[in-house]
């Protein structure tokens, strides 16, 4: 059971690399999609008890928004937008790649020290969700493409769920679902701005809107 839990865990360090250094919009799109699929396991493994069925629906649920639905709006913007890479970043990826190693060096060993109420399920637990949040808030401070953004936006919830599975025996049920309800609505949400960025102002870099004045009357 623990092997398989790091096996996710190692795999959720090295997309979030690939996303730190990954220019190409459709790529970044799919890695996102593929950490959503491979946190899906995670509650139902995670559980010292064995398979539950509230296990079961959060993780079909996250695995069902962050794994299909969140990639099929993205796409769908990416279409309308034609935007295919993301140019001229603030922070470029070499530079994105040297701190991300550094971060993640620092989240294990914060993780180390961290006092956790109980034993977490794997001891990589707690420094991948500490560096996948880093990482989403990251690519939505240091990418200007709108579509990036919501990519980091959604790849810091993903760390944030990580990070919940130390209390997934305490975790009610609803609390887990209306996390989920909540990312749907914000995501769903920036798809529509997104899409009108794009349509007022023909590109979708958010960092050409702080240019915006107000006209003389």
């Amino acid at each position: 059971m623990n092997n398989a839990i790091d096996s996710i865990l190692i795999f959720l360090v090295l997309t979030d690399l690939i996303l730190l250094g990954s220019s190409r919009l459709k790529n970044a799109i799919r890695f996102v999609a593929l950490q959503g699929l491979a946190l899906g396991l995670l509650p139902m493994l995670a559980h010292s008890q064995g398979v539950v069925w509230h296990a079961v629906l959060l993780g079909a649920g996250s695995a069902l928004l962050k794994g299909f639905v969140f990639p099929s709006l993205m796409n769908r913007a990416l279409r309308e937008t034609n935007a295919n890479r993301e140019i001229e970043p603030f922070v470029g990826y070499i530079s994105s790649l040297l701190i991300g190693v550094g971060v993640l060096a620092l989240s294990f060993w914060s993780g180390a020290r961290l006092s956790l109420p109980w034993e977490a399920a794997s001891l990589l637990l707690v420094p991948a969700g500490l560096f996948t949040v880093w990482t989403g808030l990251f690519l939505i401070v240091a990418r200007r493409k709108a579509i990036t953004q919501v990519l980091g936006y959604i790849a810091m919830e993903n760390g944030i769920f990580t990070l919940g599975m130390v209390l997934v025996e305490a975790m009610p049920l609803l609390v887990e679902l209306g996390v989920l309800l909540d990312i749907f609505v914000a995501v769903f949400v920036m798809g529509i701005i997104v899409f009108h960025i794009n349509r007022e102002f023909d590109h979708i870099d958010s960092d050409q809107l702080a240019a915006l004045k107000e006209g003389p009357p």
